[in-house]
């Protein structure tokens, strides 16, 4: 409690309000204003974590978002939240979090037995050790997944909610620091709408103890920060994260509303995720320190050199007693001067750097304080159990060993620019020799770099860049730049640097790690080039290095430049990753928002639906409705209500609710036309009064979707689609006419909703529908792929109706349309005239039976993205003499093949069922790779035949009617003897539909 290494004064700390927390079971206290790794460094805690892969000790090494190494479990029960970075986690009352990735805990760990064996470990193990024998698989991946992970997720659901946000704006500044604050004073003095996102919830980032002429620079920030809050169209977004750029200059950026609090307020979202639309992006995104390896350079007690700085000034904590700074580069002389300035003594800064490059102005502050300068001199290695208490200096130029005693090993290799939104925006890069990183060169996208996101690591200089550019993007907004005075500037020198990436090891054994997070180590970069992974996106997933939750913030410059090290080649030829959003962990619920659980999707109820509920209809979802599967009665099964239900449509008649499938009304004198482009038949030789089938091909000649087709009159169709796709051809529909075909007088309207529908299936359907309707329906005067309008008889009087004679069952069928409101209506009146026949209303289920008896397809199960329409046993559909989309490419050798999966039936054999995905083999003892000739797609018991039945995809399936295969499942380890043949099971002839 007593916060021994705090310093008595200093940081922008609220030390009036002291917090207690709780960090692996133990109590300590630390101020408003800390983060969890300040605290934890004010107590004197570095040891806060175990490495994923070797389980090596592991400390806080920086400050920010780029932190690899402090990775905590952070709170309880329900909101109990893995890999939190203590380097960004504000501290707050309360808080309770614990070291993650050990056992039995963090300072004696199990796992470290990995570091022991580390030899046999190499990057690249697993994709060799886990290959033989195959058999073994389901072993090794109970292993590898118990492994896997770091943290615990949370087991209970999660209490807090999320919630989305849209913004537009002329200017989005990207960092808050001092030059995204210049950017964005200037545009806002030119009237410009600005948003500004910073990540952190202080503005001004690095600029905590600038000065000029004994005025800090503080005064300025908070100056600009307070102008900025007084314009009405400047919105100021702290403690928030741009984490992607999408196309049209979107930028997706998450602000933590509430993970600083103890307890969040009533009907607070704990993140907000904002959707940011901007005519210019000024990136101030600012640039990420990077190590140097060496010999143990991730024992507790190694830090960045820039974050021991923040320590000191921000935080107002000394992370060490006595340090020892490794550098290449000015910048880190500023830091050893403000950790001396703490009361850290200063055992020595080791400079790669000859003498001669010692001359400025920060050296000589060196020497003046007695500090002692190793020039051209690096550390070899870190000694220690669990802190650095040694180091061990060489000279470069080679001789003796220096050990100097140490708790704190602060390094810098340089910086490198934050260039991961830029490289989003289709960004170039190209290297700076004179920066030894990648800076950005040019994008077609309306983002400009500033500041140290641009390379400019002179403060005046990137000042001048920021105001420069917030004009420049007011400007590309169409308003006026103003003359006004410069921003507060503060001049330093510009740092020399010289490239150093990695030191030798002196001892083979010993690890210098390049990727921390990942247990990447320097010669595991070498082993990745002896094995021929020379791109860097391969050496990424050859040795993972990047691929962590800091994705190789701190790692990836170094590992592509010890690469072109090792392969003797320039290092902007080896290239670089990838940059993919998100440019920092986002918690899952922030991406749904308000969409989650119930709310992911809209849930869509026919108009009968609580008819069907209080019959005790079992529900199951179909694209976004809820449809019937099944009446079960008392005592009866579900598999009994669907054969009971499927036998009453063959023997009797049934009623089906088909609302749910897709309609479409399209009207105009072009209809014809537009269908004989997106359906595979011929449609301008309909007539008014039918209606006809058809199949839709994607552009690539797979079947995208089948329905009907009805002309009602002249100029009025209307169009059927299956339930799941019926959005996705809609909007087919509406891209085509509006984008491809504008010529064409069509006009499309979705009406699903507006019109309940039911089938009414079997050899009694006409007895009863004339009960119901006031029109003959005799077979001469209504017949097959018939349609007409008329009036059906309800008990509250004439519902005008849309009769269709089409078939899905294969049995006699009609299709009745009322307008919704009317629905429930028209199918009390159907049940009612139904009963002296014995009609039963049946679900999905009994429809699907019909339908695998009949050989009707459906979209997904036998259309599952990869049948052509000839694979289906339409084929004869494609129209020779005229164009639809997906036609031409019909032809390609890969979709005429004699060996394509084509559409089957099969009868099991053995009375087993056919498991639907099971395989199609020819020997089902056959040693594994055992050749698969086909699937099941689809497979009932049809309680019509007596038997098991299913639909297949199988390989010149036509031309194998009568063989006898198996149909296995290795997962459910099971074979069934199955004979092939037409996947029509009953009436092939079609004459039941047609009486």
């Amino acid at each position: 409690m007593t916060q021994p290494f705090r310093l008595r004064e200093g940081g922008a700390l609220d030390r009036a309000r002291p917090l207690a927390f709780d960090y692996d079971g133990v109590s300590y206290q630390g101020y408003a204003g800390d983060t969890l790794a300040s605290a934890l460094l004010a107590n004197g805690v570095h040891l806060v974590a175990r490495s994923f892969k070797y389980h090596r000790p592991r400390g806080i090494f920086s400050a920010g978002a780029e932190e690899p190494n402090a990775l905590v479990q952070l709170g309880r029960g329900a909101r109990t939240e893995p890999n939190v970075r203590a380097t960004t986690q504000e501290l707050y009352d309360g808080l309770i979090a614990s070291s993650q990735n050990c056992w039995p805990s963090v300072h004696f760990d199990i796992g470290a037995i990995n570091n022991a064996v580390s030899r046999l470990i190499p990057a690249g193990f697993y994709y060799k050790t886990f290959m033989w024998p195959p058999r073994w698989w389901l072993k090794y991946e109970h292993g590898i997944r118990h492994a896997a992970g770091m943290g615990r997720a949370a087991s209970e659901p999660d209490p807090d909610h999320y919630e989305h946000r849209y913004a537009h704006c002329d200017v989005l500044v990207i960092g808050g620091g001092a030059t995204g604050l210049a950017s964005a004073s200037a545009a806002a003095r030119c009237g410009a709408r600005v948003i500004v996102c910073e990540e952190n919830a202080y503005w001004g980032g690095a600029v905590f103890d600038a000065e000029r002429d004994g005025e800090s620079a503080r005064h300025w920030i908070d100056d600009t920060v307070a102008e900025l809050t007084s314009h009405t169209d400047v919105t100021l977004l702290s403690r928030t994260t741009a984490f992607g750029y999408y196309d049209g200059n979107l930028v997706g950026a998450v602000e933590r509303v509430t993970d600083h609090l103890a307890a969040s307020p009533p009907h607070t979202p704990r993140h907000r995720l904002w959707k940011i639309r901007a005519k210019s992006v000024v990136l101030a995104s600012g640039a990420i320190e990077r190590p140097i390896a060496y010999a143990n350079n991730d024992l507790p007690g190694t830090l960045l050199s820039g974050a021991a700085h923040t320590y000191v000034k921000r935080y107002g904590v000394r992370p060490g007693s006595r340090a020892v700074v490794f550098t290449n580069n000015d910048g880190a002389y500023a830091d050893a001067l403000a950790l001396h300035a703490a009361g850290v003594a200063i055992g020595a800064i080791v400079d790669a750097r000859p003498s001669t490059s010692l001359s400025g102005a920060l050296a000589a502050q060196v020497r003046a304080a007695s500090v002692t300068l190793f020039a051209e001199s690096a550390i070899v290695k870190a000694h220690g159990t669990q802190r650095v208490s040694a180091v061990d200096v060489v000279s470069i130029a080679g001789g003796a060993l220096r050990r100097i005693d140490c708790d704190l090993a602060c390094v810098s290799g340089g910086w490198n620019p934050a260039v991961h939104l830029f490289s989003q925006a289709r960004g170039k890069l190209r290297y700076d020799e004179a920066l030894a990183t990648f800076v950005p060169e040019s994008s077609p996208l309306p983002i400009m770099p500033v500041g140290a996101a641009n390379g400019c690591f002179e403060f005046a200089q990137a000042l001048a860049q920021g105001h420069a550019a917030g004009v420049t993007a007011a400007e590309r907004s169409g308003f006026t730049a103003l003359t006004h005075q410069a921003p507060y500037v503060v001049s330093t020198e510009r740092s020399r640097l010289l490239p150093l990436w990695s030191v030798p090891a002196l001892i083979k054994s010993d690890k210098c790690f390049v990727d921390l997070q990942n247990d990447v180590t320097v010669s595991d970069i070498a082993l990745a080039a002896r094995e021929n992974y020379q791109s860097i996106e391969h050496l990424k997933r050859y040795t993972t290095l990047g691929m962590g939750t800091d994705q190789g913030k701190t790692s990836n410059v170094i590992g592509l430049a010890i690469m072109a090290q090792l392969l003797d080649v320039p290092i902007p030829k080896v290239g670089t990753t990838t940059f993919r959003p998100p440019y920092t962990p986002v918690t899952l619920g922030a991406m749904p928002g308000f969409e989650a659980g119930a709310h992911v999707e809209p849930t869509r109820y026919s108009a009968i639906h609580d008819w069907h509920a209080e019959r005790g209809a079992r529900f199951v979802n179909a694209g976004l409705w809820k449809r019937p599967h099944s009446y079960p009665r008392p005592g009866e099964s579900e598999d009994d209500a669907v054969n009971r239900e499927a036998r009453s449509v063959r023997t009797s008649v049934g009623v089906v609710d088909v609302s749910t499938l897709g309609k479409i009304e399209l009207q105009g004198r072009d209809v014809p036309e537009l269908l004989n482009r997106v359906y595979i038949n011929k449609w301008d030789t309909l007539a008014v009064g039918r209606c006809r089938y058809g199949v839709m091909l994607r552009e690539d000649g797979i079947v995208m979707d089948d329905g009907t087709t009805s002309r009602l009159s002249d100029t009025h169709y209307l169009m059927t689609t299956t339930t799941v796709n019926a959005v996705k051809v809609m909007q087919q529909l509406e891209y085509l006419l509006q984008a491809e075909w504008p010529e064409l007088e069509v006009f499309a309207t979705s009406v699903t909703e507006q019109w309940t529908a039911a089938a009414l299936s079997g050899p009694n359907s006409r007895k009863v529908l004339a009960k119901l309707v006031d029109i003959d329906v005799s077979n001469e005067a209504f017949p097959f792929l018939a349609v007409g309008t008329c009036n059906v008889r309800t008990a509250s009087g004439p519902v005008p109706a849309r009769l269709f004679r089409i078939s899905y069952s294969g049995e006699m069928a009609y299709e009745i349309h009322v307008p919704a409101d009317r629905g429930l209506a028209m199918w009390e009146a159907v049940i009612e005239a139904g009963k002296q026949f014995g009609l039963m209303q049946y679900g999905t289920e009994a429809m699907s039976t019909l339908r695998i008896e009949k050989g009707h397809v459906v979209i997904g199960a036998e259309a599952d993205g990869r049948t052509t329409a000839d694979d289906l046993g339409v084929g004869k559909l494609v129209n020779a003499k005229k164009w639809c989309i997906g036609k031409p490419l019909l032809s390609r050798p890969a979709l005429t093949a004699p060996n394509r999966w084509q559409l089957v039936g099969l009868t099991a054999l053995d009375d087993a069922p056919m498991l639907r995905a099971a395989k199609i083999v020819a020997d089902p003892a056959h040693a594994a790779p055992n050749p698969m000739l086909g699937h099941v797609t689809s497979w009932c018991f049809s309680p019509n035949l007596d038997q098991w039945i299913a639909l297949a995809l199988l390989a010149n399936g036509r031309a194998r009617h009568d063989e006898v295969l198996w149909a296995v499942s290795p997962l459910a380890n099971a074979k069934v003897r199955v004979k092939v043949g037409s996947p029509v099971f009953i009436d092939p002839e079609g004459e039941r539909l047609r009486v």
